[in-house]
């Protein structure tokens, strides 16, 4: 496979590889945020293509370096910036969902990354008609300068995580 951001040997930080798909694990900060983006098929089917490719990243400010769309083993590149700091975080797509009503993928850390742990991106369409975007992580800090931010770190989650469940309400 062709490795143009230098992932080749990298390995996961963590040991619960797939944890955001039921209980999140104990010893980690948990994160489970979900809003409405939208309603009916057509709109799931927007949101859905966003997550599969990288879109919701992107959308949110990230910068994404992979070598193809989300599919489970895919390793990539994020990139943002906290403040004038640029932050790297390699990560590999450990888990990958794709049902009729229910779409969605979680990203673990490589050895590199900030932080230690998974982020999950799902939507789902509902019984109801409405289009439920879902956002879940549990991390700790893999750097000495994220566990040094402690709380402030949190937020930065946070607040991403609010960017990634806006960037699927958004027009095209």
């Amino acid at each position: 496979m062709n490795d143009p951001a230098g992932l080749a040997g990298l390995v996961l930080t963590y040991a619960e590889v797939g944890a955001t798909s039921g209980t999140f694990p104990p010893g980690y900060h948990h994160l489970d945020v979900s809003q409405v983006v939208g309603r009916g098929r057509d709109w799931f089917d927007v949101a859905a293509a966003r997550v599969l490719t990288w879109e919701v990243q992107r959308r949110a400010g990230l910068s994404v370096d992979a070598s193809r769309e989300v599919a489970l083993g895919t390793r990539a590149v994020l990139r943002m910036r906290v403040g004038p700091v640029p932050v790297r975080a390699p990560v590999e797509v450990v888990v990958v969902t794709v049902e009729p009503d229910r779409v969605g993928f979680a990203y673990g850390t490589l050895t590199g990354h900030p932080e230690r742990g998974e982020e999950r991106f799902e939507v789902l369409l509902r019984a109801d008609d409405a289009v439920e975007a879902r956002i879940r992580v549990f991390s700790r800090p893999g750097a000495w300068f994220t566990h040094l931010a402690g709380p402030v770190g949190r937020r930065l989650q946070r607040s991403t995580a609010q960017r990634y469940l806006d960037a699927l309400t958004q027009p095209s």
